[in-house]
């Protein structure tokens, strides 16, 4: 690598990041930066296919030549992995924002799967004469993105594993480079689910055309984040709502918020407000309305980390919403999420009187010890 490039790029963003003292030295890191780095250089002015025609695409795009086969001048791809707080996500920044790419694109590997749902139903419903939707799919797709970066690259559903492996292949077929970030290893990826068999060419096919890098053990920075960041603010009032703001931009690292869909048993989850792992709720938002285990189970998994506007008083006159209440906290705390919110009184006093107050005792226990540094220390289990 040649000193110009060394002052440029991927590498150089991570130096000056180290040189103006928002992040320390890692030599994980700088490792993972280098191989970034050179994926940075295969990139620069990377655009081996035109952009989709914008009016009457998909008939354009049907009429184009087929894509069997991975070009021979493929770059390849990169599957970043490691435990949570590694800084694959700061990684993905300096990559993404230095990648010098015509057409690139960032998502949450959650939101592409949504999308990629609905454009899927859209051609089978709008063009049924199309026996097969991924080819026209990958075209729309390359259409929009020579470069695609996945956010927490992870595989829950048997429909997400049986479409991915095929539009994958598509994807790699038009020269789509991939970058993704991800808690687990690829052979690890939907481990042990039904199905699992028939997802294993896919496990081969990101192996085959994305270097897989695995960011060792070392500090996790995310801990870091949330060391010294209250976890309970009473009285839930403005002072409580600008702190929590505050909390939630600093385990976001100032991520920008945006709505999200969570697909839970064929249903769709509202995630009002959500970004880099962190989504936020009102109390009523998560307990008033008819939600589940299912539910409280998938933001627990989804998100290392839940903020809670307005937690009431419980008693019996809102003893559904308690009930909701002691069961999403029994998910977050088995799965070590990390609870931050704004309440009318401490756990201890938050059910006082009345039939369930005993049941509520349990319940206030847990939510003392997710305040606590050890419970914090604890990594996210997905």
């Amino acid at each position: 690598m040649d000193g110009m490039n060394q002052t440029r790029g991927v590498i150089g963003a991570y130096r000056a990041r180290i040189a103006a003292g928002e992040i320390k030295s890692d030599p994980a890191q700088a490792f993972a930066a280098e191989r970034l780095q050179d994926l940075w250089g295969k990139l620069r002015g990377y655009d081996p296919h035109p952009k989709a025609p914008p009016n009457g695409w998909l008939s354009k795009l049907l009429r184009r030549k087929t894509f069997d086969e991975v070009p021979a001048d493929y770059p390849g791809g990169l599957y970043l992995v490691g435990d949570v707080g590694r800084g694959k996500s700061m990684l993905m920044d300096l990559f993404y924002d230095a990648a010098d790419v015509p057409r690139k694109r960032r998502i949450h590997f959650h939101q592409f799967m949504q999308e990629t749902h609905q454009r899927f139903h859209q051609l089978r419903r709008e063009h049924p004469e199309i026996d097969d939707p991924i080819p026209p799919l990958a075209d729309l797709i390359a259409g929009e993105a020579a470069l695609l970066c996945f956010d927490e690259f992870q595989i829950h559903d048997i429909v997400d594993a049986i479409i991915l492996g095929r539009l994958f292949e598509a994807l790699f077929a038009r020269a789509v480079v991939i970058v993704a970030t991800s808690n687990t290893t690829p052979d690890d990826l939907y481990k042990d689910r039904p199905g699992r068999d028939s997802f294993e060419p896919f496990i081969a096919l990101i192996k085959q055309y994305m270097d897989v890098l695995v960011l060792e053990g070392g500090k996790d920075y995310r801990r870091a984040r949330v060391h010294g960041v209250p976890c309970w603010y009473v009285p839930a009032d403005r002072r409580a709502e600008a702190a929590l703001d505050e909390a939630f931009a600093h385990l976001s690292e100032d991520a920008p918020a945006q709505p999200e869909t969570l697909a839970v048993l064929g249903r769709k989850l509202a995630v009002p407000h959500a970004a880099a792992g962190v989504a936020r709720f009102d109390f009523a938002d998560l307990c008033a309305r008819n939600l589940g285990p299912a539910d409280y189970l998938a933001l627990a998994t989804h998100y290392h980390a839940l903020v809670i506007d307005g937690i009431p008083r419980l008693n019996p006159d809102n003893y559904d919403e308690a009930r909701r209440f002691i069961t999403l906290v029994d998910a977050l705390y088995e799965h070590r999420t990390k609870l931050y919110a704004s309440a009318a009184a401490k756990p201890d006093d938050l059910y006082q009187r009345g039939d369930g107050a005993k049941m509520f005792e349990r319940t206030a226990s847990r939510l003392e010890e997710m305040q606590s540094d050890a419970f914090l220390a604890l990594p996210h289990l997905t």
